[in-house]
Parts: structure tokens; C-alpha cells; sequence
């Protein structure tokens, strides 16, 4: 190697601070020396773009900067709601979040929609790594700054991790389980240490955590609800708002990461607007009086019978189906098992026998759903056939402590004769129930405590109600009363987050590669954590155990094995009645924007990078 004047005087001074160093200081030094240091994360540890890259492929580097986006939540994290909000701090369990309040946060590094399970650089320049995995010195950009123009350091960072598992939200609690703590040396380096026995992806969990200001929240109660916007150092800052009708945020103009490789070509719209509406068909007005502009179709009878108005006519809406390349999520209505008329999965069971999915989709649904039949549908994850060999050697610890339905075929939904009310099933359902211990009563059924079974749908919204109606006539015809009941937002989510429910609907996005997570939707400690996602309140040490090999799995094939065992164990469980999915995103959109020529090999891209068309906008009459 040649060595130049200035790396010979770095290399003396290096061998200068060691001889002065006491002897613990410079056995840590020298263990250093063994660490990995790399520009990104990932779950396996191998990364697809090298340090010098230029921009993620599916982006459109020279995108133009202007417009407003216009739109609904589509997701949801931490306290969100998707009808109201009366809180700015969206990472606790109190108050209702605001939409898009993430995208003011920056995060020590960003994912790639090309590669699952893989973090870039953002606020980290770089990390280094000890052998064991249990230390990570993050190396810190200098030029980070909060929208105030004050310096995001590492104390902020360290900060804003620690907190979060001492006061965030279950969810983040739940994540960080096996994050034993972060602290500053010096402003740039962040040291993250991690519990022995850490689970795999524990490291990208913090990689993409929202930095906060210390400062700015010094005085200040994290737990509670909040409608000052809280100080942060991302792409977009909050302009203004009204509670529970609308929050608007403008790009930041002097953002410091903005030509950062993981920030080319994405916060193309100068304004991003998040518009609430206590019904989705209210919603679908406004979107066709232009008051959004962008709108994703979740409801097939919708896509296929309502746009024929005047702006689809005259093509200033344009209507496309995008393919997203992401793994199917899980959706169903989802029983309360800690309820006692729950308890019974053979109770479960009978109850999702009574809803004909073949019906409801040909008279519903016009035909455009598949059925869902497994937690992680259409992946290599599923579990299919008979388990043997190391899905059968992880099973064997548990035979006689879980149900011997685990060892045979993974149970899935039967299919219907598609009448509406398929007399074999309901026949099988009366069955399970009467060898549950229930018994007729005239037109009634009762438990085996004597009271009646009845239902309780509970929801937010009305939109699921055409498909819950006729099956709540099955019901009856079993003798199970059941009622709808919608309650507004901020009653929904108490409830939820007491548990205070019969049956719900839940849906849950799929993932690549599932981790951690799990523990806080079917983990037991979650089943008791009143705001977490365990809705059917799961408490099985047979999940538990492979939800923690998942977790840990060091190569893809193990991952996918207890992935298949823990199908098996929830499919067996009958905690739930399995919706229905469809693999194309269907997008209704006012022909304002651009997209790439590229999209994404997992996600549409919609429409975070897309941009605002000044000239399509001008010729259709739009303003942005």
C-alpha cells in the first residue's frame, strides 16, 4: 500500500494514542480492529448495491420537485387511526396519531423497495460491527440537522431509542425486546449494544427507528398527546392542520439528506396532504370532486361499478392495476379468545364454517378475490402437506401439548357449494358445536355455561357490512345471534386496545421476512399488553418457540421451516375466519402525476415515487 504524508502522520498518531492508553483501553482497541464495518444492514448480511451507489434503480433521479399530493391513510402504525386523529405523537399508545407524522422523522438508515431486509445509510454514514453482533458503533453524518437548524448527534439518537422501549407504544416495546440499550461517544458515533441471544433482525429494527430531539422534548411528557408538532429532521415538516379533518406537510427546501443515494428521486410534491373522512364512500366523493388526488380501491364492487363518472369518462382519471410483488397480507375476522364463548376452537371453527366464501365473492365481490387459507399466503412460508422432516423435528417436542390436527394436513376454510348457505356445512357445524358441549334451546343455541352464543361484529366502518350480513344469517340459521356494531374511531380504538370485543376485523401486512414482530400479533406476553396487535389473545408456548427460531434464523431455509411449523400451530387454532386477498394494488389517480419506467421488484412505488406532471396537470385544468 502507498502511503501518503497524511496517512503515514495517522497511522503514527494511532500508534502514539495506543502506547498512552491503559492496558483495558488498548485491548478494546485492538478488538476493534476485528470488527466489520460496512454502509448498510441486512437480514442474512449480504448486501446487493456497493458503498458507491447513486440511487435506487426504480427512481427517477432528475423527478421535478412541486405539486400536492392528496390522499387518505392507507396504512398505519404505533396509535394511528384511519378516520381521526388528536395527536401529533404517533409512537405512543395514547391519542389517535396523524397520518404521515413518520416522514418527518429521519431514521439512522433507509430501506430499498428492491431488497427485503436491507438498510442503507441516512443519518449513519457507516456502522461498525463487533464478531459477536452485540455492539454497533454507528458512525453519524455531521451535516444532519434538525428543520430548526440545531445538529442531530448521537445523544438524540440514543435518546429517542432508548425511550422508545422504556415509553413507546407496545408495538416498539414489543420490537425492541432484545435491545439492551443505546449511548453517544461523541456526537458522531452512536453505540448500540443488543442482549446474547438477540434475535436476527434486532439491528434493523433500530436501523429504522425515528430519531427525535432531546431537547425539544426535554420538559416535555413523551407519553401524552400532543398537537405541537414535535421538532424532527426529515424530508417533510408538518404546515398545517385541522383535528380530525386534514394534515397538510411541506417539503423541507434546505433538507440536509436530500441528495443522499437512499433520498434521489423520492419527496418529489412540495405539499403532501392527508385528508379524513368518517366513511370510505364519503372519501370516494371527495376524491371524485378532485378534493384528493390519488386513491387506492379496496373494495372490488366499487372498482367494477362505480367509476363511471364524468372525470373517468373524459380521462382526467386514470385508472391501473399495479402489481405489487409483496407478500400476501393476513386478513379476517379474528375471535377474542380470552373471551369464554371463544375458548373452544371447535366453537371457532363451526362459526367459520358458516361464512360462504364462494357466495360472497361471486355476488360481492364480482369474482376478483381468492380465498386466504394460510398466515402467509402464497410464499414459501405456507405450510402445505403433511409436516415431516425438520418441520416434524421441531413439531415432536410439542406432541401432546398442542392439537394432533398440527400433525396432519394444515386446516383450511372448505370451499362452498357457493348456494349461500351450504346445507353440508352448516350440517358440520352443528356438529362441532354440539360436541363442544352446546345444546339447542328452541331456535337458540347455548354454551355449555348455559347462556347463549351471540356475536358482537365489531368495526369502525360500514364497508365490510355487505359481507358480514349473509353471513350472519347463516349464523342464525345455527342458532347464533350476532349484531354489527359500528362505533366511531376514538371508541373503536379503546376498545381494541382494552380487548373489549367479540370478533374484529384485522388485517396485517405480509412480509419477506418475518422477525420480531410476530412476538407483539401472536406472541403470549402481547396476548396480556393491552395496545398491542395480538387481537385473538394467542397464548401458545408452541408459538412462542417459533416465533423465537424465526426470529433467530440465520438462513433463509430455517426461516422458511419454523415459518411453515408456526402456519401449521395458527391454522390449527381457528382464531379466525380468513378473508380473501388479490395481488394487484388498483389505483385511481387524476392524471397530474409521473411514475418511473422502473418499478420496484417488491411494492408499486405508489405514490411515494412518483411526481407532479405540471403539463398534464395544466391540460386537464388542475392546479397543484
Amino acid at each position: 500500500m502507498h502511503l501518503t504524508r497524511r496517512k503515514t502522520l495517522e497511522l503514527a498518531a494511532a500508534a502514539t494514542a495506543a502506547m498512552a492508553m491503559p492496558a483495558g483501553a488498548s485491548k478494546a482497541f485492538a478488538e476493534e480492529e476485528n470488527w466489520t464495518e460496512t454502509h448498510g444492514l441486512s437480514t442474512f448480511g449480504d448486501l446487493a448495491l456497493p458503498p458507491d451507489f447513486k440511487y435506487f434503480g426504480y427512481v427517477n433521479p432528475d423527478a421535478p420537485k412541486g405539486g400536492t399530493l392528496r390522499l387518505q391513510i392507507r396504512a398505519g402504525s404505533g396509535n394511528q387511526d384511519f378516520e381521526t386523529f388528536d395527536t401529533l405523537n404517533i409512537y405512543v399508545l395514547r391519542g389517535a396519531g396523524a397520518a404521515g407524522m413518520d416522514s418527518t422523522f429521519d431514521t439512522l438508515m433507509s430501506g430499498t423497495a428492491d431488497e427485503p431486509g436491507s438498510l442503507y445509510g441516512l443519518v449513519a454514514r457507516s456502522v461498525r460491527i463487533s464478531p459477536d453482533k452485540l455492539t454497533y458503533r454507528f458512525t453519524l453524518r455531521p451535516e444532519a440537522r434538525f428543520h430548526d437548524g440545531s445538529r442531530l448527534t448521537a445523544a438524540d439518537a440514543a435518546f429517542s431509542f432508548n425511550i422508545l422501549k422504556e415509553k413507546g407504544h407496545p408495538v416498539y416495546r414489543s420490537i425492541l425486546r432484545d435491545f439492551a440499550g443505546a449511548s453517544a461517544d461523541g456526537d458522531d458515533t452512536l453505540v448500540v449494544k443488543f442482549v446474547p441471544g438477540r434475535s436476527r433482525d434486532v439491528h434493523l429494527v433500530v436501523g429504522g427507528l425515528p430519531i427525535f430531539s432531546q431537547a425539544w422534548w426535554k420538559g416535555r411528557d413523551f407519553e401524552g398527546s400532543t398537537l405541537d408538532a414535535p421538532l424532527a429532521s426529515g424530508p417533510y415538516k408538518v404546515l398545517r392542520f385541522e383535528q380530525g379533518r386534514y394534515i397538510e406537510f411541506e417539503r423541507v427546501k434546505d433538507y440536509w439528506g436530500e441528495k443522499l443515494p437512499v433520498n434521489v428521486g423520492t419527496n418529489n410534491f412540495d405539499r403532501i396532504r392527508y385528508e379524513y373522512y368518517r366513511e370510505r364512500q364519503i372519501g370516494f366523493e371527495g376524491f371524485k370532486t378532485g378534493e384528493t388526488n390519488y386513491h387506492e380501491e379496496f373494495t372490488a364492487r366499487f372498482w367494477a361499478t362505480a367509476y363511471d363518472f364524468p372525470a373517468v369518462k373524459e380521462g382526467r382519471i386514470k385508472r391501473i392495476e399495479l402489481r405489487s410483488g409483496t407478500p400476501v397480507g393476513t386478513q379476517g375476522w379474528f375471535f377474542n379468545t380470552r373471551r369464554s364463548k371463544f375458548a373452544d376452537p371447535r366453537v371457532r371453527e363451526a362459526i367459520a364454517l358458516a361464512f360462504d366464501f364462494e357466495w360472497t365473492n361471486r355476488n360481492i365481490m364480482y369474482g376478483a378475490y381468492t380465498r386466504l387459507t394460510s398466515y402467509f399466503e402464497n410464499s414459501d412460508m405456507k405450510a402445505t402437506g403433511k409436516p415431516g422432516g425438520d418441520e416434524l423435528k421441531l413439531l415432536e417436542p410439542f406432541r401432546g401439548k398442542i392439537s394432533e390436527d398440527v400433525f396432519g394436513e394444515p386446516w383450511s376454510p372448505p370451499q362452498s357449494d357457493g348456494s349461500g348457505s351450504d346445507r353440508n356445512l352448516l350440517r358440520r357445524a352443528n356438529e362441532l358445536l354440539l360436541a363442544a358441549g352446546c345444546k339447542r334451546d328452541g331456535s337458540r343455541m347455548r354454551l355449555p355455561d348455559g347462556q347463549f352464543l351471540e356475536i358482537e361484529f365489531l368495526d369502525s366502518s360500514g364497508a365490510l357490512k355487505p359481507h358480514t350480513e349473509p353471513f350472519q344469517a347463516n349464523l342464525r340459521r345455527l342458532g347464533i345471534e350476532s349484531t354489527f356494531r359500528q362505533v366511531d374511531a376514538a371508541q373503536y380504538k379503546r376498545r381494541l386496545d382494552d380487548f373489549d370485543f367479540d370478533t374484529i376485523t384485522m388485517a396485517l401486512g405480509g412480509s419477506f421476512t418475518p422477525g420480531d414482530g410476530l412476538r407483539n400479533v401472536y406472541g403470549s406476553q402481547a396476548a396480556k399488553t393491552p395496545g398491542s396487535r395480538n387481537m385473538p389473545g394467542i397464548a401458545n408456548p408452541a408459538i412462542d418457540a417459533m416465533i423465537d427460531l424465526i426470529a433467530q434464523a440465520k438462513t433463509r431455509e430455517e426461516l422458511n421451516v419454523a415459518a411453515r411449523v408456526l402456519d401449521r400451530l395458527l391454522r390449527a387454532g381457528r382464531y379466525w375466519v380468513p378473508h380473501w386477498y388479490k395481488e394487484n394494488s388498483l389505483i385511481a389517480h387524476w392524471d397530474v402525476f409521473g411514475r418511473p419506467e422502473n418499478t420496484p421488484k417488491y411494492g408499486t412505488g405508489a405514490p411515494g415515487i412518483w411526481w407532479w406532471d405540471a403539463d398534464k396537470a395544466k391540460k386537464i385544468g388542475v392546479s397543484g
